[in-house]
C-alpha cells in the first residue's frame, strides 16, 4: 500500500518515517523559541533537536534537565511530544481526521496497521479507538494515584507533576520534572521507599508496554487465558519472567545494603524501568556490573510490539529461544504454546537481534573513541538510546556534537523500528523467478 509525495510512490513504511521525522523538526522549532526555556532565551538547534527526538521516540535521554532548562511551555511541548510519540504518528493521525469527520482512507488503514502491530486491516479502526480509551484510562489513573504523594510534598504544582510522569511512565518515556526539587538529573531516587509513587510507575510502565492487542485479549476474555492470542500468552509469560528474575537477582546482588521495604522496591523497579521506560530510583553509576550488565540486556529486549516500549521486543527473544530449543531437540520447526512459528518471522527475529547488537555496538565504539570514555560506560548510552529507554550514566549531557548525533540516530532507529527502516528504504519485494544452487556451510 502507497502513497504519493511530488509524484514519487511511497510505501505506507516510508509515510511511517516521514511522520516521525515531521513531528520531531516541528517539536525542535517549538523547543528553540525563547518562550520554551525557563531563561527566556534561544536553544540552540542541536539541544533542541535532541530533546524532541527523545520526547517522539520515549526514550528519556536528556542534555537538559527538563525541570530546570525547560519553561511550563517547554515542558508542555515535550509532554506532547512524548505522547503523539507513545501512540504513534499514524494513530494521531487518524484519530484527528476522524475527529474532524474526514474519511479513513485505505493507505491510512494500511499504515495504522503497521504502526501498530495489527495482524489485519479489517476492524483496525475500532482497534484505534481502543487504544486511546486505555491510554487517557490509564494515564488518569496513574495521575490519580499519585497525585496525593506529589499534592503534599509541592502543593498545587503537584497535579502538574502527577500527570507529567503519569504520561511519561505509560509511555515508556523516562522524562521527569523532578531537577527543581531534588536536584537536577535525579529521577525519582527521592522516592526510592514510596509505594505512593514507585508502585504507580512501575504498573504503568507494565501496562504501556505489553502491547495493545495483549490488552484488547484481557478486555475481551479476562482470565480465560487459553483464548487469548499466541502472541498475548507470549508476551504475558516473557513479561512475567522478566521482571520476577531480574528483580531477585538484583535484590540480592546491589540492594542488599538498603532497608526491607525499599529494597523491595527498588529492585521490583530496576527489573521494570530498563524495559523501556528509563525512570530511576538509585544512582545508576552505583550498581555493579553485573547490576549494569543486566540493565544492559533487559533494556535490549524492551517491551511488546505494537506497545509503547521500544528494543528488540520479548516476542523476538521468544521466537529465538523457541528457535534455539527446536535445534537442539531435532525439531523441524520452533514453537511456542503449541503453535508452530514460521520460517519468515525465524528470519526476521534474527535479522532484528543483529541489527540492534551490532548498532549499538558501533555505536559504543564511536563514542568511546571520540570522548574517550570507557567502552562500557558507552555501551550503557547506546543500548539506553537503541532500546529507547533513557537511563544514562550521567555523560549524555557531556558528549560532543558527533557523539549526540549518534544517540540521536539511534533513539529514530529503536522508536520507528529496524524492520520499518529496511522495507521504507528497500521498496519492493524480489521476485522469486527462481533458485540459486544449494551451497553447504557448517555453522557452530
Amino acid at each position: 500500500m502507497s502513497g504519493r509525495f511530488f509524484g514519487k510512490q511511497l510505501s505506507s513504511f516510508q509515510i511511517i518515517i516521514g511522520g516521525f521525522l515531521a513531528i520531531i523538526l516541528v517539536g525542535t522549532g517549538f523547543l528553540m523559541l525563547p518562550i520554551s526555556s525557563l531563561a527566556g532565551t534561544w536553544t540552540s538547534v542541536e539541544d533542541a533537536l535532541f530533546t524532541a527526538t527523545s520526547a517522539v521516540c520515549v526514550t528519556g535521554l536528556v542534555v537538559r534537565d527538563t525541570a530546570t532548562y525547560w519553561s511550563c511551555f517547554g515542558q508542555a511541548v515535550i509532554l506532547a511530544l512524548i505522547q503523539i510519540g507513545g501512540l504513534g504518528v499514524a494513530t494521531v493521525t487518524a484519530l484527528v481526521a476522524t475527529v474532524s469527520g474526514r474519511k479513513i482512507t485505505l493507505l491510512q488503514r494500511s499504515m495504522l496497521q503497521e504502526s501498530i502491530s495489527a495482524f489485519q486491516v479489517g476492524g483496525i479502526l475500532k482497534l484505534t479507538w481502543f487504544i486511546c480509551r486505555v491510554a487517557l484510562l490509564a494515564e488518569l489513573l496513574g495521575t490519580l494515584l499519585m497525585l496525593p504523594a506529589f499534592l503534599s510534598l509541592y502543593g498545587r504544582s503537584g497535579i502538574w507533576m502527577a500527570l507529567f510522569h503519569s504520561v511519561s511512565a505509560f509511555c515508556n518515556a523516562g522524562f521527569d520534572i523532578m531537577g527543581a526539587h531534588t536536584g537536577p538529573l535525579s529521577s525519582l531516587t527521592a522516592f526510592a521507599g514510596q509505594a505512593g509513587v514507585v508502585l504507580p510507575v512501575t504498573l504503568l510502565i507494565i501496562t504501556g508496554g505489553i502491547g495493545f492487542l495483549t490488552w484488547d485479549d484481557m478486555v475481551k476474555h479476562r482470565f480465560r487465558f487459553k483464548r487469548y492470542r499466541m502472541q498475548s500468552k507470549v508476551i504475558l509469560t516473557a513479561t512475567a519472567l522478566l521482571v520476577f528474575v531480574p528483580a531477585a537477582v538484583f535484590f540480592f546482588s546491589d540492594f542488599a545494603g538498603f532497608g526491607g521495604k525499599e529494597r523491595v522496591l527498588a529492585s521490583l523497579f530496576q527489573a521494570v524501568t530498563p524495559r523501556t521506560a528509563g525512570f530511576n530510583t538509585v544512582d545508576m553509576s552505583r550498581l555493579t556490573s553485573a547490576g549494569r550488565a543486566m540493565t544492559v540486556v533487559l533494556m535490549l529486549v524492551g517491551g511488546a510490539p505494537g506497545s509503547t516500549a521500544g528494543g528488540v521486543k520479548t516476542t523476538t527473544v521468544a521466537v529465538l529461544l523457541s528457535n534455539a530449543a527446536a535445534v537442539i531437540r531435532r525439531r523441524k520447526d520452533p514453537r511456542l504454546f503449541n503453535r508452530r512459528i514460521d520460517g519468515d518471522t525465524v528470519k526476521s527475529a534474527s535479522t532484528l537481534l543483529m541489527l540492534y547488537l551490532l548498532l549499538a555496538l558501533l555505536g559504543a565504539f564511536i563514542i568511546s573513541a571520540r570522548e574517550g570514555l570507557s567502552f562500557e560506560t558507552c555501551l550503557f548510552e547506546t543500548a539506553s538510546a537503541i532500546g529507547t529507554v533513557g537511563l544514562s550514566l550521567g555523560i549524555t549531557p557531556t558528549l560532543s556534537l558527533l557523539s549526540r548525533s549518534v544517540l540521536v540516530g539511534l533513539m529514530f532507529f529503536g522508536r520507528t523500528g529496524a524492520l520499518t527502516l529496511l522495507f521504507a528504504a528497500v521498496n519492493s519485494i524480489e521476485p522469486q523467478v527462481a533458485q540459486c544452487p544449494l551451497g553447504r556451510i557448517n555453522v557452530g
